[in-house]
């Protein structure tokens, strides 16, 4: 294990030193999403618990993660209990959702879902980063349709991802509305390798596509330690939100 500092040390996670490892994808994702204090929250494959760390850290909600994988769902109850955090740790396959979720409606759902796809990427070794990383047969789709099925009416999904599959995601939306598209590119002028997709459940409003967040000053690397722009050091460093959506 290895104990990695988030938001400029406020939170400390134990992470494993060769498995799945979160880094800034959880730290935008948590400060993506809308939540008020007192609303509740389930991640949808929360790995050791970084992105609900962070979110906690942020606003005081009802938290909920469901991790597939037993040795990272109780790393996030370490991880939680160790940053003097509340959240419920479920451990269990989304594809059959566990009866106390099943049992449950949601204010808003997070996620950081896969990236790879099997045929088209090479297995990582450690089993625990392979199931990470690469899609199941649930797909991208079967996830974004647990988390719309977990919401209540005009509740929120919010899940960060790789610009390549934004149709895939858009297609998997189709039960949603008020659609906010954020890419994140990492310099100006450069193309948006991540993009944030936010959307309510049954709700009516248009699609929006968003000026891209730049994540790094200039357009090109020039100094010693970082260059984020003062918004990405913000979010990155005090935890700031993100703001996406103002519906």
């Amino acid at each position: 294990m290895t104990d990695d500092g988030f938001l400029n040390g406020r939170l400390r996670m134990l992470q494993p030193r060769n498995g799945y490892r979160a880094a800034t994808d959880a730290v935008f994702l948590a400060a993506a999403v809308p939540a008020k204090t007192g609303e509740t929250v389930l991640e949808l494959g929360c790995g050791a618990g970084v992105a609900l760390g962070c979110l906690l850290h942020r606003v005081k909600v009802q938290a909920t993660g469901l991790e597939l994988q037993a040795e990272y769902a109780e790393l996030a109850r370490q991880n939680m209990a160790r940053n003097g955090l509340a959240a419920e740790i479920v451990q269990g396959d989304l594809t059959a959702m566990p009866a106390v979720l099943k049992a449950q409606s949601f204010d808003h759902v997070m996620m950081n879902p896969p990236f790879f796809e099997p045929a088209r990427h090479s297995a990582p070794q450690d089993a625990g980063k392979s199931t990470a990383f690469l899609e199941g047969e649930t797909g991208l789709e079967g996830w974004i349709h647990a988390g719309l099925k977990r919401l209540k009416p005009l509740g929120w999904l919010t899940l960060i991802h790789r610009a390549e599959r934004l149709g895939d995601i858009l297609a998997a939306l189709a039960p949603a509305g008020d659609i906010h598209i954020l890419p994140l590119a990492a310099r100006q002028g450069r193309p948006a390798r991540r993009v944030i997709v936010q959307a309510r459940k049954g709700a009516a409003g248009p699609l929006t596509l968003l000026a891209p967040l730049v994540l790094h000053k200039g357009e090109t690397h020039t100094t010693d330690g970082d260059d984020f722009t003062a918004i990405t050091s913000g979010i990155l460093r005090d935890g700031n939100p993100l703001v996406i959506s103002r519906s």
